[in-house]
C-alpha cells in the first residue's frame, strides 16, 4: 500500500501557519529556519559539536512568546522552561541571519579559561548557542506594532548557562 502524502502537505501547511513564518516576500518556510540555524550551527561546527536541530515544540513556543512582544518589543525574556537568545533592531529591515550572527559575534568576549565575559560585555547568547548539551532550537521574528521594530527569539532544549558550568 502506498503511503498518503497529502497528509503530510496539510501538516505542514498547518505547521507553517501555527508558527506564524508563513511565506513572506518569497522565501520558505526553510530559507526562514536556514537563517537561523547556519550561523549558530557554523559556531558549534567550529567546536566539533554536533549541530542543533530544529524543533517544532520550541519553534511554537517562540512564535507564542514572540507574539507578546509584538506589542512593546520589549527585550524581555520570557522566564520559561528552555534556554533563550532574544534580539531587537529598529525598523523592518532585519532577518533571522542578522540576530543570529549578532549572538554568535559575543564569542570574541568569551574566555573559555576563565568561563568568563570580558569585563563590561556581553557573551551568553554565544554560551547558550555552543552549550554542549543543547540540541534542539526553535526560533521566531515579528515585527513589532507602530514602528517599534523587530523582535527575534530563539529557545533552546536542554537549556544552558548555568552558573559555574563551562559550555563545552
Amino acid at each position: 500500500m502506498r503511503p498518503y502524502h497529502g497528509s503530510i502537505v496539510i501538516f505542514l501547511l498547518l505547521h507553517i501557519a501555527i508558527t506564524g513564518a508563513a511565506v513572506k516576500n518569497g522565501n520558505s518556510y526553510a530559507r526562514f529556519v536556514n537563517q537561523f540555524l547556519a550561523t549558530q550551527n557554523a559556531a558549534r561546527a567550529a567546536l566539533r559539536m554536533r549541530p542543533l536541530v530544529w524543533d517544532a515544540n520550541l519553534a511554537r513556543y517562540a512564535q507564542w512568546y514572540a507574539n507578546q512582544r509584538r506589542f512593546d518589543c520589549a527585550l524581555r525574556h520570557s522566564d520559561g522552561p528552555y534556554g533563550e537568545n532574544i534580539f531587537w533592531g529598529s525598523g523592518t529591515g532585519w532577518s533571522p541571519a542578522q540576530a543570529a550572527a549578532a549572538w554568535v559575534v559575543e564569542k570574541k568576549w568569551y574566555n573559555y579559561w576563565s568561563n568568563s565575559c570580558a569585563l563590561g560585555q556581553e557573551c551568553g547568547h554565544y554560551t547558550q548557542i555552543v552549550w554542549r548539551q543543547t540540541t534542539r532550537i526553535g526560533c521566531a521574528r515579528v515585527t513589532c506594532f507602530g514602528g517599534r521594530g523587530v523582535f527575534m527569539t530563539c529557545n533552546y532544549n536542554p537549556p544552558g548557562n548555568y552558573i559555574g558550568e563551562r559550555p563545552y
